[in-house]
């Protein structure tokens, strides 16, 4: 009897596991404007479009309780909810948590998650409206469904980009993940030796950036405000290099970045140093930002100069001519996305 073919799913990865796993799957009702594929779904029963994100927090994986308060895990746990339906243009409105926790969690542990979590609906003005409280064998595992809205005709997809838009990004890049790396550090000097206190440098913005994180629903209002709409978007969760592929994958384009043009704040360039990193391999593939990453046809470019926070990093350009980074010393490289992996 042959035997059924058995792939490892690292040899896919999070991405091509999606794609296996959706690419016979074919949404039937006239409710969905947008399935699997996108930041969000879009559905439309008749009124103002819905938003519908879904993210889940693994102990282990996502996040390490050794350095991570209860609290800002709650409050991250939103967040990065948030974040996508920013990355559509819309507004966040409820969300939902289910949680599995080990009886190693106390009630009052689980009173500072959701004193996160509730934090996160104030700031953001958001409702919590239901969810799911299960047992877990081992670990803690935190999953929210967000739920946000905006007028059709301003919904951003990934798609929808053309060679000669200007590509843009909001707020400043690897911060986070040079938060993480500072954390780990003082993690491992810890576990060689438990009597040392840690030392995080006074580095308040960069282990802010990785523990607390925030949504940016300011500039979706600021857009809306203005009257400009992004030709596409995503948020930046896996490292620009990443979500630069999506955009164009997405869109049929290539794309150009400047290497001088993109964000980084003082602090992240010292640390990446002080690492022995490359600074703008932290911004390319660290992740963890949530910034937004966007698109504009080039007779809005008066618009997002009068915006605040936002940087011009590149241009779209035809399919054909790949993704490219040009250095500072005017050489130009391939983008290889090396973001995250589970």
């Amino acid at each position: 009897m042959e035997s059924k073919k058995r792939t490892d799913v690292n040899e896919l990865g999070e991405f091509g596991l999606i794609d296996r796993l959706t690419a016979t799957h074919e949404c039937s009702h006239p409710s969905t404007l947008m399935g699997v594929g996108d930041d969000a779904a879009i559905l439309d029963y008749g009124g103002q479009p819905i938003i519908v994100t879904t993210d889940m927090l693994l102990e282990g994986i996502h996040f390490d309780l050794m350095y991570t308060p209860l609290k800002h895990l709650g409050y991250k746990a939103v967040v990065t909810n948030l974040s996508d339906i920013c990355a559509m243009n819309g507004l966040p409105r409820q969300i939902t948590v289910s949680i599995a926790l080990s009886n190693r969690f106390s009630v009052e542990a689980i009173e500072e998650i959701y004193e996160g979590i509730y934090t996160a609906c104030r700031n953001y003005n958001v409702d919590m409206v239901g969810g799911d409280t299960n047992s877990s064998k081992k670990g803690l595992v935190i999953s929210i469904t967000a739920l946000g809205s905006a007028d059709a005709g301003k919904i951003t997809y990934r798609k929808g980009a053309k060679p000669g838009d200007i590509l843009c990004v909001t707020g400043d890049l690897g911060a986070a993940y040079l938060g993480l790396q500072i954390l780990e550090r003082e993690k491992q000097i810890w576990q060689s030796n438990p009597g040392v206190q840690p030392d995080l440098e006074d580095q308040t913005y960069l282990i802010g950036r990785q523990l607390k994180p925030e949504a940016r629903t300011d500039m979706v209002t600021l857009f809306d405000q203005s009257g400009f709409i992004p030709t596409s978007m995503i948020d930046i969760s896996d490292g620009l290099a990443s979500e630069v592929k999506h955009l164009c994958k997405h869109s049929g384009t290539g794309a150009l970045i400047e290497e001088a043009k993109v964000p980084l704040k003082d602090e992240s360039q010292l640390m990446a140093l002080k690492f022995k990193l490359d600074p703008i391999t932290c911004a390319l593939s660290g992740g963890e930002d949530y910034e937004l990453l966007f698109t504009a046809d080039e007779k809005d470019l008066p618009t997002i100069r009068t915006l605040p926070g936002i940087h011009i990093i590149g241009e779209m350009r035809p399919q054909e001519e790949g993704i490219k980074l040009q250095t500072v010393n005017g050489r130009f490289h391939d983008i290889v996305a090396q973001g995250w992996q589970h």
